[in-house]
């Protein structure tokens, strides 16, 4: 790989890449053909959802590129309406994927009021039965997940959430940090005016694109990141996002927008 992508621990043995392959409103042809490019320059993490209708695109791209399933992280969530099938939607995406576990699952969404622990207990299951190598959550704030670690004694590992400039909030990343939960960013760029003069100003200061600086700017804050592209040149240039850093009063610029 071109880049030693670090890592999250988010258990014994599981480690999380900091930069992952976003696969939402990837389909058909494109999803299995961006995967296996994504897979080609260098991405271990890919994430993707039974919502987005392409894990089995995805998981012949797994297939076809020689990489060793073990080097490859993947994700896939749960659609809060598929509370109260959880087995059988695990079951699912696993047949779709062509792997017996993934490393990642998530409830997509906090289903209807009262569900999330029932659904919860079963992702914890699917766990124990080696389903799964780690459970968490997305676009839940810090009230639903402490009804979860009360009624089990069980913490998710990730929160994934919508993150850009403007949705920056400290409060938010300081609720998870305390309880030990890796926050994962998604739509940081399509929520983002990639326009903005003082991005632009930052970018051209270090030699990169806007994207990249928004990109890097999470992974300052220790947020992982899972940008999507179908074009081969946009996901390297996103790969190497490592390649520069942000300084103190840049981040402060964007932190405050």
């Amino acid at each position: 790989m071109a880049h030693e992508i670090p890592t999250a621990e988010l258990g014994p043995g599981v480690q999380l890449p900091a930069i992952g392959f976003g696969t939402w409103q990837i389909t058909g042809s494109s999803a299995y053909e961006s995967t296996r490019t994504a897979l080609d320059v260098g991405y271990r993490h890919i994430d993707t959802a039974t919502m987005y209708g392409n894990e089995e695109e995805i998981g012949r791209a797994l297939r076809d590129s020689g990489v060793d399933r073990s080097e490859i992280f993947i994700t896939t969530k749960l659609p809060p309406s598929q509370a109260g099938r959880e087995r059988q939607t695990i079951e699912a995406s696993l047949k779709a994927l062509g792997v017996d576990h993934v490393d990642l699952w998530l409830i997509h969404w906090p289903p209807a009021r009262g569900k999330s622990v029932p659904v919860w207990t079963a992702f914890l299951q699917a766990r124990e039965a080696g389903l799964t190598r780690s459970v968490g959550v997305s676009n839940y704030d810090a009230a639903l997940i402490d009804e979860l670690v009360k009624e089990t004694g069980e913490t998710p590992v990730v929160n994934q959430v919508a993150w850009s400039p403007a949705q920056h909030d400290e409060r938010f990343l300081a609720d998870m940090r305390d309880r030990r939960i890796v926050v994962e960013g998604y739509s940081s760029l399509k929520n983002t005016p990639l326009d903005d003069p003082r991005l632009v100003a930052i970018a051209e200061a270090h030699g990169v694109t806007v994207p990249q600086v928004v990109l890097r700017w999470q992974l300052h804050h220790d947020i992982v990141i899972i940008p999507k592209s179908t074009r081969r040149e946009r996901m390297v240039e996103n790969l190497s996002v490592l390649d520069f850093s942000l300084t103190a009063a840049e981040l402060e610029t964007i932190n405050a927008w």
